[in-house]
Order: structure tokens, then C-alpha cells, then sequence
């Protein structure tokens, strides 16, 4: 009695055998293409393709020689870039430096203005100050003029006020002793036999002085009238003060 092939376990088993077998044809085709892309990498990128059934293989020729120029190329990027940093640099030493000239003159300006500010405050200071000095001196009252009496005191101070402001030296007692002595107080007292009188120039006036040393000792701002009673006294005191130091000085005939 033939076997039954439609049994349900031969049935599976022969789909098992076909799958496998597809699988194993499916893994050669794999296998095949794998090795194939292996060989299409192993070409070189500039390799040409051909048709011919045989391709021939070509071998790459590798060079043993040192690459010349890149060294160089590298070396002139670097100084490039060193004379481009050079030149940045001295761009900004430059700007610096000008800047710094700038300051500078800026500096000196504004000292040599601050200079003559100060120059003309001193000297706007110094004319304040001047006139000032001037406005006082407009506001100064005139000092009244003394009076002194007409008699020998009166005309002894008068004498000695003049004396004081031309630094003639004397005192009050000095002159009233030697006016007494020479003419007892009387401003028109001649003295007519002297030698002096014999010359023909006789002592005259309070103090008994001659016309020539009048005239040579004659105090400005007196009367030129030698028997004026103030300038006789101020003439004689100016010639004892040049003769002897003082009127003071005196005690005889001069």
C-alpha cells in the first residue's frame, strides 16, 4: 500500500526544505554582491570604466620623493600673517604716538593759557591795587594850614616844621638860644661893624646871616628875602647843619 505524501508532517517538512533552499540562494546572492562592492571600492576614483568582458587591472604607483612647496607655502602664510601683525602694530604705535603728540600740545596750551591768565590777573590785580591807592589818596582831606603866630615862637616853629620836611636837623632850644645870643629876637638887626660889615656884607636878620651865605643856603618854598624872619632862620640852620652838623652845635659866632 503506497505511503500517503499528503500527511500533515511531510507536508511541513518539505516547505522547510524549500525555504531553505530559497534562503541559501537568497544568502549567495548577498554574499556575491558583497563581493562585488568590495571590488568596485578597491578602484581607484579616477579610474576609467570599460566594457571589455576582461578588465585590466592597473597598479597604483606610489612616489618615495618628499612633497616640495608645502613647507614653503606654510612658512610664507606665517610670515605673511607675521608682516600683516607688524604692520597692525606699527599702525597702532603710530596712532598712539599721535595721540601722545595730541595730549601734548593740548598740555602746553592749557599751561600757556593758564600762564597768561594768571599773567593777567597779577597784572589786573596790580592795577586795582593802583587804583585803589589812588582813590585813598583822593580821599585823603587836605590838612589845613598851620597857622603860627607872628612873634618870635610862631616864627621859631614855623622854621622847624620846614626843617623837618627837608631833613635839616635842629631843635627848638638850639635855635632860640643862638637867635638870642645873635640878635636878641629882632628879625631887622644889622650888624654894621664886623668885619663882615667892613667887607660890605653885614650879618643881617635873626641868626645874623650875610646875602652871599643866604643865597647859598636859601630853603625852597621860604620867602627870598633874607630879613624874613622864617627863612633867615631856615638858611642859617641849613649852613649850621652843612658847617657844624646842627644849629644845635653852635654856642658862639658862626
Amino acid at each position: 500500500m503506497p505511503k500517503n505524501t499528503n500527511t500533515p508532517g511531510h507536508s511541513r517538512l518539505t516547505k522547510l526544505n524549500k525555504l531553505t533552499k530559497q534562503h541559501k540562494i537568497a544568502l549567495a546572492g548577498v554574499a556575491t554582491l558583497g563581493a562585488a562592492a568590495l571590488a568596485f571600492s578597491a578602484v581607484p576614483s579616477d579610474a576609467g570604466t570599460t566594457t571589455s568582458d576582461a578588465a585590466t587591472s592597473t597598479k597604483i604607483a606610489y612616489s618615495t620623493e618628499p612633497i616640495k612647496g608645502v613647507k614653503a607655502s606654510v612658512t610664507d602664510q606665517l610670515a605673511g600673517a607675521g608682516v600683516k601683525t607688524e604692520a597692525i602694530q606699527a599702525k597702532a604705535d603710530a596712532k598712539a604716538k599721535a595721540a601722545k603728540a595730541k595730549a601734548d600740545a593740548a598740555a602746553k596750551k592749557k599751561a600757556a593759557a593758564e600762564a597768561a591768565a594768571k599773567k593777567k590777573a597779577e597784572a589786573a590785580h596790580k592795577a586795582k591795587k593802583a587804583a585803589s591807592r589812588s582813590t585813598e589818596r583822593v580821599k585823603i582831606q587836605p590838612v589845613a594850614a598851620t597857622t603860627y603866630a607872628n612873634n618870635l615862637n610862631g616864627w621859631i616853629n614855623h622854621a622847624l616844621a620846614i626843617m623837618k620836611q627837608k631833613d635839616i636837623p635842629g631843635s627848638y632850644n638850639g635855635l632860640y638860644k643862638n637867635i638870642m645870643r645873635e640878635s636878641s629876637g629882632n628879625p631887622s638887626a644889622i650888624n654894621g661893624w664886623d668885619v663882615n660889615a667892613v667887607n660890605g656884607t653885614p650879618s643881617i636878620g635873626l641868626l645874623q646871616v650875610i646875602q652871599p651865605t643866604f643865597n647859598a643856603y636859601h630853603v625852597s618854598g621860604t620867602s627870598s628875602n633874607i630879613y624874613d624872619p622864617v627863612a633867615n632862620i631856615t638858611a642859617a640852620a641849613n649852613y649850621a647843619a652843612d658847617r657844624y652838623g646842627s644849629i644845635d652845635n653852635v654856642n658862639s659866632a658862626y
